[in-house]
């Protein structure tokens, strides 16, 4: 089995209700951090299978699909899948391991 690891890791800014961030479209910080990534990664997202973000309450504009549509804002080619996680909490620990089952299953 290979070994799957994380290689980088870059986030969004943490934010309170209705605070500074409220009027900031959740697929346009992910936009921001996915090419920020690319960047420390040096990687070009041709490359790049999938794009499986968590976040937790998706509501309004942000109840679509964040990872599809910022990977699309990116400027990303269309041919790289996103998935989007909501399962509050522990939405970023289960968009890992989703990520890493993918790796180890060679779907990704």
């Amino acid at each position: 089995m290979k070994d799957i690891v994380i290689v980088d890791a870059v986030r969004t800014p943490i934010g309170k209700f209705r605070g500074s961030l409220a009027g900031v479209r959740a697929d346009h910080l992910g936009s921001l951090v996915l090419n920020r990534l690319l960047e420390r990664v040096d990687v070009s997202p041709t490359l790049v299978d999938d794009v499986i973000f968590g976040n937790v309450t998706q509501i309004g504009e942000q109840s679509a699909n964040i990872a599809r549509t910022a990977l699309l804002g990116a400027g990303w080619p269309v041919t790289v899948a996103g998935l989007t996680i909501d399962r509050k909490c522990g939405s970023g620990e289960v968009a890992v391991h989703m990520a890493a089952g993918a790796i180890a299953a060679g779907a990704a």
